[in-house]
């Protein structure tokens, strides 16, 4: 052993990692990780939240052409949805349609307002303008 430390120019002292430097490599390891963990939960929070929106968005452009090619009706407060598609990724949304006329009386423009729920929580709205062609 001294042979050794005589080659590689080591005192007794340098043989070995003391427990301190162990302690603070390790508590740099576990800081380092606690920041990464943080960074994908938030990762993956916002992909949650920007696939929700996006679907949302979706639905509510889909409904707005359906209004806009259903029939024109005068003093209207409300007309029907188009159903929802099937499937998982439109599970707990739900739509609703509001009309109100631009004009009193009714002149052939109204406001068109499409809300877009998930689980009863409001997601997305869309305003847009129904006119009689």
């Amino acid at each position: 052993m001294r042979f050794w430390q005589k080659i590689m120019g080591l005192n007794r002292r340098e043989l070995g990692i003391t427990f301190l430097e162990t302690v603070i490599a390790l508590a740099i390891l576990g800081a380092v990780s606690v920041a990464f963990l943080n960074g994908l939960t938030s990762a993956s929070k916002s992909v949650f939240i920007v696939d929700e929106k996006t679907t949302a968005g979706s639905l509510a452009q889909s409904q707005m052409e359906w209004i806009k090619n259903a029939s024109y009706s005068y003093n209207a407060t409300s007309y029907s949805a188009a159903p929802i598609p099937d499937g998982k990724d439109y599970l707990q949304y739900s739509s609703v349609v509001s009309a109100e006329p631009v004009h009193t009386p009714d002149d052939g423009i109204q406001k068109i307002t499409v809300s877009i729920q998930r689980s009863g929580k409001g997601v997305y709205f869309l305003q847009g303008y129904k006119v009689d062609r």
